[in-house]
């Protein structure tokens, strides 16, 4: 049956999971997938930032919940997982963003630093999309899982970045998209990622005074940073019917960094 282009795009009816939501990229996603008309459900370790973010969205209209949690500890994401569909009733869409970020030169990065980056960026991926499958997407033969990697992810650091640790996490982000798109496939879910480049945020805000808004701006063949809905549309993509034949990819919105020829 051929379907309007804004019937595509609709998540009326849907419910979404979206982990460091509240502020930064992850609320930004999640104000898109509730503009789109999902319920959402926002999650991060701190409730006092939760509520606020949760407030902004219902003052624009918006049906937002939250749910305190730390999505590195296995206990706590497991729980927020069950939490979320006793609010929901079920999770079509879960947006896999909190993250963690760690500057050290290889020689020097501490093991302890490496390990509380791999455990949220990836480990904690794996438990709640493990979870969220178990209790909701695959009894129900549907579901949208949306990572959130980096350009980090597509290659090794610059001479003037010591992020080893951040940008392995991402690179593995990358493989367990395309790895859990292959098996849960059978299931109707579709798994994919988006590459954010240079935006302004809490975790990239020692990149940005190291190097200077203006020089990484100039980076990018865009000369600009990352806005405030740059990544609103390719999550609401990957979340909704437009999007239902797309899975295992990766999308990055960089304003061109990563096209960039080196050597």
């Amino acid at each position: 049956m051929n379907q309007t282009i804004q019937h595509l795009f609709d998540l009326s009816g849907k419910t979404a999971l979206v982990t460091g939501g509240s502020r930064g990229l992850g609320l930004q996603m999640a104000m898109g997938l509730a503009e789109a008309g999902a319920r959402v459900v926002l999650t991060s370790r701190k409730a006092a930032d939760l509520k606020e973010a949760a407030e902004q969205m219902r003052a624009a209209g918006l049906d937002a919940d939250w749910i305190a949690a730390d999505c590195a500890d296995e206990a706590d994401a497991r729980a927020l997982a069950a939490e979320a569909m006793a609010r929901l009733g079920r999770i079509d869409i879960l947006v896999n963003n909190a993250g963690a970020a760690w500057g050290a030169p290889a020689e020097d990065h501490p093991v302890a630093a490496w390990d509380k980056v791999k455990n949220l960026n990836v480990r904690g991926y794996f438990i709640l999309s493990q979870e969220v499958a178990r209790l909701s997407m695959i009894p129900q033969r549907s579901g949208r899982i949306v990572n959130v990697a980096s350009i980090a992810a597509l290659g090794g650091n610059s001479a003037d970045m010591t992020t080893i640790a951040y940008n392995t996490s991402k690179g593995a982000v990358l493989n367990f998209t395309r790895s859990l798109a292959c098996e849960w496939g059978k299931y109707g879910i579709t798994v994919n990622t988006i590459c954010p480049g240079f935006f302004p945020s809490k975790m990239s805000q020692g990149l940005f005074e190291q190097m200077g808004e203006e020089r990484l701006a100039a980076r990018a063949p865009l000369g600009r940073l990352g806005g405030d809905n740059d990544l609103k549309g390719a999550c609401v993509l990957y979340a909704s019917e437009a999007g239902r034949h797309i899975t295992g990819q990766w999308l990055a919105i960089d304003g061109g960094v990563s096209v960039i020829a080196v050597g």
